[in-house]
């Protein structure tokens, strides 16, 4: 089977991964010029860390991520208001958690792909045709690509979603926040936050920062907005949306880095009646966008892209195999989301009523009831 993916990030990458391991003629394209650098902290944890191990990339995975103490919510002079031991997370989902940086991962699986696969960057889909024997598949360069199978794993704003499936203006489901994320240089937050995933303890916008082990700190910012529409400077968005943060925030804008070195994208989930039609089908965020409020996104990409492959060498037709997928693991997603949606006001309160809500909650989650409630939520089950 000759497949064509479109999407180097997490999804993307896993599924090429999965098909060639299993024989297949994958051409792997990626529009943006060079793997991306820009990127966000993030729990790995699921069904995604089983697929991971299953695909042998497990320790390839844990030799990168970060050992982090504690998640802790701090006051304008950066003492704690309260916090969160990670040994919690880990417990509640059996140990099997690591927390790494997103371009990270895609380093790792990048690094794993068979000799076989054909990855090409700066090469943007701009049009597909199913013909029925096979998908065609044209891209900006003017190169002109005959499969079997055409795979979009290009993330919520996804071409492929678009070019098979028409109008998908009603596909975003915007939950209200807009985030951020950027790297920069600085020695005394990075010694503030050593350790430790450090947030603000704030209203309607928090900022927060690790350190990275290559001597950076790296910072992320979610804020509410009720305008999804995404800015065109970036730099100047991030600034102005966190002006008014105390603490380590000023020093960390007046370092922000210029747009093309922000991660900046709206908060949002992914909602279509369908995820494939003919030769032609979605995988990840593309098809089922769980948004960073349900912590989720990257292990259900792994995990979704392996059952997928396992779909289509299941012995029958690919348009079959493609709604096989969809009824496996649709469910899956939008349980994710559901937990998402859930979790949209304790994430970031609206209110200091809510704030306070928020702290007497991670103060109770030493109990054992808690704990077990945690863990069903982290689990899905």
């Amino acid at each position: 089977m000759k497949a064509v993916v479109c999407g180097a990030g997490i999804a993307g990458l896993s599924l090429a991964h999965e098909l060639a391991t299993r024989g297949d003629e994958v051409v792997l394209l990626e529009r943006s010029p060079r793997p991306r650098e820009q990127g966000y902290m993030m729990d790995f944890f699921g069904p995604g860390y089983d697929a991971a191990e299953q695909m042998g990339v497990l320790p390839a995975i844990l030799d990168v991520s970060y050992d982090i103490d504690e998640a802790s919510f701090v006051d304008s002079h950066g003492r704690s208001r309260a916090r969160l031991p990670y040994d919690r997370f880990r417990r509640a989902v059996g140990g099997r958690l690591c927390s790494l940086m997103r371009p990270d991962l895609e380093q790792v699986l990048r690094e794993a792909l068979p000799s076989s696969v054909d990855l090409r960057f700066g090469a943007e889909v701009t049009a597909c045709t199913d013909r029925g024997p096979d998908v065609e598949v044209c891209t900006a360069d003017g190169a002109v690509l005959a499969a079997d199978v055409l795979i979009g794993a290009d993330g919520i704003h996804s071409v492929v979603r678009r070019l098979a499936f028409g109008d998908d203006s009603n596909a975003l489901r915007y939950l209200g926040f807009h985030t951020a994320a950027f790297v920069f240089d600085d020695a005394r937050i990075r010694e503030a936050c050593a350790g430790r995933f450090a947030l603000t303890d704030t209203v309607g916008r928090q900022m927060g920062f690790y350190a990275l082990r290559d001597g950076r700190v790296a910072a992320f910012g979610v804020h509410r907005t009720p305008d999804p529409e995404l800015p065109d400077d970036t730099r100047t968005a991030v600034r102005e949306a966190y002006r008014t943060l105390q603490w380590v925030v000023p020093e960390a804008l007046a370092q922000c880095p210029p747009p093309e070195e922000i991660y900046y994208d709206q908060v949002a989930q992914v909602v279509i009646p369908a995820w494939s039609a003919g030769r032609v089908g979605l995988v990840g965020d593309a098809c089922h966008a769980v948004s960073l409020l349900a912590g989720q996104g990257a292990s259900l990409a792994v995990a979704g892209a392996r059952a997928l492959a396992a779909q289509l060498h299941s012995g029958v037709p690919i348009a079959p195999a493609l709604a096989a997928y969809e009824r496996q693991w649709r469910p899956v997603a939008e349980d994710r989301q559901a937990s998402g949606r859930a979790a949209a006001r304790w994430f970031l309160p609206r209110t200091h009523a809510e704030l306070w809500v928020r702290r007497a909650a991670l103060r109770m989650s030493g109990l054992p009831l808690v704990n077990r409630a945690l863990g069903a939520f982290l689990s899905g089950s």
